[in-house]
């Protein structure tokens, strides 16, 4: 099934952080934290503005964005888990060195 947010929503895939500390300690599953780091799957076509325009969204496909701890809606799609979140929750966009 094939999802497209509407307006100024993104669709994101969490990205699973590194299971061992730089030490060598595994860090059981009970312990970790939810990632923050994800990968934008789709995004809406962008939220209006006072005179009705449509403003096109910062964020695009394929994109490893960080944001919110707590932001978004945690949705299943075909057994795959991903957050729908408005552009604003996404804290930043991470980009090549």
């Amino acid at each position: 099934m094939a999802i497209r947010p509407l307006h100024d929503r993104v669709l994101v895939k969490r990205i699973e952080e590194e299971t061992k500390t730089a030490g060598g300690i595994i860090i059981p599953d009970s312990a970790k934290e939810k990632p923050t780091k994800g990968k934008v799957i789709a995004v809406g076509k962008g939220a209006r503005n006072e005179a009705g325009q449509v403003v096109p969204l910062d964020v695009k496909k394929d994109d490893v964005v960080l944001f919110a701890k707590w932001g978004g809606t945690e949705i299943k799609v075909d057994g795959e888990d991903y957050i729908i979140m408005k552009e604003s929750d996404i804290i930043a966009i991470e980009e090549a060195a």
